[in-house]
């Protein structure tokens, strides 16, 4: 999978350069398009939870598959309540429980077996820490708009800021270490690539590219592998597979946004479904990952 993940990188990393150059992105949010990306391709790559919860039931020892379905909802539906009524508290822990998601998931390739939680943090920090950077009034814009205003604290100084920026890339290094050349210039080039994407694009379209065509799509690229080795082989399998919960998925959002445009404007109520949709999906998708991973070792 190395090989592969770093032309993915090298693709990447070439299409975050070419958008950089589009000025015509520069001047919107395009939040329409981008709700349609992450809907599409980027909640895909949790679609196949379903699949991991049938394993995780014999792990446990529950003969029911209805037993992970209504854990997987519980959690989800309790993440969106504690959202409406402890927003702050709820998007604090779930932009720290980003930053790790995103750094484990990005990178956990290389080496499965270890555990390097406060790396793969300081490393998916940077998903975070870059748009606050570069773009700290849009960023905080869309944090106003999840009820989360942090306009005064010291977390968003500048210093602190490039503190976390450079231990991203200080924790790239690490994962690299007695790593080959692949490995090494796929970490850089990711690096590289968020740092880009978040210097010339506003927040939503910079996070959008990420999380659909960098995050979403290494995580399927793993998930079609472990189904075939032979990824052309096993790509309309994983599709086949995702398509049900991903169309579901789709169908509670469109929801979601019909009724909550009743009280707020399209934009506020499109920036409150992605974020506190992708927070009641991200939630139970690592509590999954967390328990497997436990009852597997």
């Amino acid at each position: 999978m190395t090989k592969i993940n770093f032309y993915h990188s090298l693709i990447f990393f070439n299409l975050c350069i070419t958008l950089a150059g589009i000025e015509y992105l520069r001047e919107g949010s395009f939040l329409i398009i981008s709700l349609f990306l992450i809907l599409t391709i980027g909640i895909s790559h949790g679609s196949l939870d379903h699949i991991k919860g049938k394993k995780l039931i014999k792990y446990l020892g529950y003969k029911s598959i209805s037993v992970f379905y209504l854990g997987y909802i519980f959690v989800g539906i309790t993440t969106i309540i504690i959202w409406l009524i402890f927003p702050k508290f709820l998007l604090f822990l779930f932009l720290i429980i980003a930053a790790f998601h995103f750094g484990k998931e990005d990178s956990e390739f290389i080496d499965k077996k270890k555990n390097f939680e406060l790396v793969y943090f300081l490393k998916g920090s940077l998903i975070i820490s870059a748009p606050l950077f570069f773009h700290k009034g849009e960023t905080l814009a869309i944090f106003e708009t999840l009820n989360f205003n942090i306009s005064n604290s010291f977390l968003i100084a500048n210093e602190i800021l490039i503190i976390f920026i450079l231990l991203s890339l200080v924790s790239g290094v690490f994962l690299s270490l007695k790593k080959n050349i692949e490995v090494k210039s796929l970490l850089l080039m990711d690096y590289l690539s968020i740092l880009v994407l978040n210097y010339f694009l506003n927040p939503i379209i910079a996070f959008t590219v990420y999380f659909c065509f960098l995050h979403s799509i290494r995580h399927s690229m793993s998930l079609i592998n472990e189904i075939n080795k032979n990824l052309k082989k096993g790509f309309p399998i994983f599709i086949k597979k995702a398509l049900p919960l991903t169309i579901f998925t789709i169908i509670g959002y469109i929801l979601s946004i019909l009724v909550l445009n009743n009280y707020n404007e399209l934009n506020e109520t499109i920036y409150q479904v992605i974020f506190i949709g992708l927070a009641s999906l991200t939630f139970p998708h690592i509590l999954l990952e967390y328990l497997i991973e436990k009852n597997e070792q």
